[in-house]
């Protein structure tokens, strides 16, 4: 007769090894929805990223109207440029890029 108990720890030893793997890779889905959602390379905001970060700060909101308007951003109802998601906010000053992301993904999830 089989040792059913053995192959019940054996089972339970290869489960319990399979448990990180399955926390890292569901850390890393997280970490990805997180980039997206906040605006890292390939998320949200696009090409708008990479110009945020060189730019000199501190920058007024009608600066970057006017620098950067152009740029088309996700939203929650398909894409607008940044004039027109800025459009219902004052003349604000950002003093840094994380500033400025905060802003807008502020805006477009209302």
């Amino acid at each position: 007769m089989p040792n059913n108990k053995r192959g019940r720890d054996e089972n339970l030893d290869d489960e319990q090894r399979q448990q990180p793997e399955r926390k890292r890779e569901e850390v890393r889905d997280r970490v990805r929805e997180d980039r997206a959602m906040s605006g890292a390379l390939g998320g949200r905001l696009g090409g708008l990223d990479e110009v945020l970060e060189s730019e000199d700060y501190p920058v007024t909101t009608d600066e970057l109207v006017e620098a950067y308007g152009h740029y088309e951003i996700e939203t929650q109802g398909g894409t607008e440029s940044l004039e027109e998601v800025l459009a219902p906010t004052d003349n604000q000053t950002y003093d840094s890029a994380d500033d400025v992301r905060s802003r807008i993904l502020g805006l477009i999830h209302r």
